[in-house]
């Protein structure tokens, strides 16, 4: 079986504000918020701990291995920060690396591949998941856990456009494509033919043989913007952590109604979701700043 490469520790530098809450059709929503120091999110430990594990995203497993055996470490760094846009145009990729190590970290399901290691250049457009990842319900049941992140300043926007995304790739075409692209890559995350045997045997199970069940589902990752005021910053340090937490949920709870409306819509039925929300300071200027100082 795969393991994830994202250790627990990860989820040490957030705060985890709401934990597992219960929306509808049994789903959760888990809300972390980054450390706060000094009257600001720590984003310098933020980049730290994404540099740790920017190799595993974006690269495949035996594209990694490959270089690691070899020591070949500069072309290992070079490669994965290759796989990124210029970070001036870049204003969705810091979304779907932190939705990848929230669904390593705290969901448990190691990566099948993400969008950004079948790019064969930087500008590329690769359509559908933001990632896949493969997740063990079961010794026998198994979810395709298929990515979506979105970052915008409204957290409501931002859920509708992540909702909308899965409805469009819900659509049958879609979908297969989908399927079909894990299908093709699957052989670059398999270490033999043991692995790869068994995992094509779950990804794609054989209704006569009924020895794996596998179902789809969704990891969301949804980044918005919480302002701080120039008033609030001037607070004392204890004080600022309690005032801006309790604003995160306040956002949060003030839009349950609208992450349940989505859910509760019918071709959504029978899915399962795993939805993380992160809120930002200054969204649009660190969603460019982060993958500056991340692959600089």
């Amino acid at each position: 079986m795969l393991q994830t490469s994202v250790s627990k520790d990860f989820l040490n530098l957030f705060y985890h504000e709401v934990k597992d809450y219960h929306l509808l059709k049994s789903n959760k929503l888990n809300v972390f918020t980054l450390k706060i120091r000094n009257n600001a999110f720590t984003y310098d430990e933020l980049i730290e701990l994404l540099s740790n594990n920017l190799y595993y995203f974006a690269l495949s497993r035996i594209e990694y291995q490959e270089l690691i055996s070899q020591n070949k470490f500069g072309t290992l760094v070079r490669k994965a920060k290759e796989r990124f846009r210029k970070y001036t145009v870049n204003e969705g990729e810091i979304g779907e690396v932190l939705l990848y190590c929230f669904l390593e970290a705290h969901l448990g399901a190691p990566k099948i591949l993400t969008k950004l290691e079948i790019k064969t250049a930087p500008n590329d457009y690769v359509k559908g998941a933001d990632g896949v990842h493969l997740l063990k319900i079961t010794e026998s049941d198994y979810q395709l856990v298929l990515g979506e992140s979105k970052l915008d300043s409204n957290l409501r926007n931002g859920i509708y456009d992540a909702f909308n995304s899965l409805t469009k790739l819900l659509e049958e075409t879609k979908l297969k494509f989908e399927i079909g692209l894990v299908n093709s890559q699957l052989i670059k995350e398999s270490f033999n033919d043991t692995m790869y045997k068994f995992l094509k045997q779950i990804i794609i199970p054989s209704a006569s043989e009924e020895e794996y069940f596998m179902d789809y589902s969704f990891g969301i990752f949804l980044g918005f913007n919480i302002e701080i005021t120039e008033q609030e910053k001037e607070l004392e340090n204890k004080e600022f952590r309690k005032v801006i937490r309790e604003k995160i949920k306040k956002v949060i709870f003030d839009n349950i109604d609208s992450i349940n409306y989505q859910i509760k819509k019918s071709q959504f039925s029978g899915y399962n979701f795993y939805i993380y929300i992160i809120p930002f300071s200054d969204l649009q200027e660190n969603r460019k700043e982060l993958i500056n100082r991340l692959t600089q």
